[in-house]
């Protein structure tokens, strides 16, 4: 599905489907309310995969944020728009195992410095990434989404945030220290 292709479900403010737009119309100064999702991509060593959103993306260019992200079509699965996205942004043919979404009520509103807004209803994700040494070319990222990425240890990226929000999306900072006090709640 090309990207002019695409379209995003819209949200009544209860989190109904009310119907679709294109999505590269339906982010403006005044997005409605519509569905997405974020992923946070671990390895089995527990380093998180942040990347660097390519320069040329309409909101939020240059900074740091989760793994990858997106919208589910009209009639998608979550499964389905999660392999879809990786595919897209990161070059991840498969090697996604234990995907399971980790806050399934998240929901924020934010505004670009150019004045678009984000207006989500959007389900986050963990997923892990397997044999990462032993395949070096597991992440090909696409340079129209990503201009960078990282491992980093999830405490070092938390503190990191903590110390300078500004360069990061403001989604990875609401998300990031929700996502490690559920994650420290079910290791206790």
């Amino acid at each position: 599905m090309a990207a002019s292709d695409e379209q995003v479900v819209l949200l009544s403010d209860g989190g109904e489907p009310i119907g679709v737009a294109d999505k590269a119309t339906v982010h403006t100064t005044d997005t409605p309310l519509h569905l997405a999702f974020s992923c946070h991509v671990f390895d089995e060593a527990g380093r998180i995969l942040v990347t660097r959103r390519a320069l040329a993306k309409r909101t939020w260019p240059g900074v740091w944020t989760n793994s990858f992200c997106g919208h589910p079509a009209p009639g998608e699965s979550f499964d389905a728009a999660l392999a879809r996205r990786a595919h897209d942004e990161l070059g991840i043919g498969s090697g996604l195992t234990s995907i399971r979404v980790a806050l399934p009520d998240f929901r924020y509103r934010a505004v670009d410095a150019s004045g678009i807004v984000e207006n989500e209803i959007c389900p986050v994700y963990t997923a892990v990434l397997t044999d990462v040494a032993g395949l070096p070319d597991a992440l090909q990222p696409s340079p129209d989404e990503v201009a960078e990425w990282q491992w980093a240890e999830p405490d070092a990226l938390l503190a990191s945030i903590e110390a300078t929000p500004w360069a990061f999306s403001p989604w990875l900072t609401l998300q990031l220290p929700a996502l490690m006090a559920a994650r420290a709640t079910l290791a206790a």
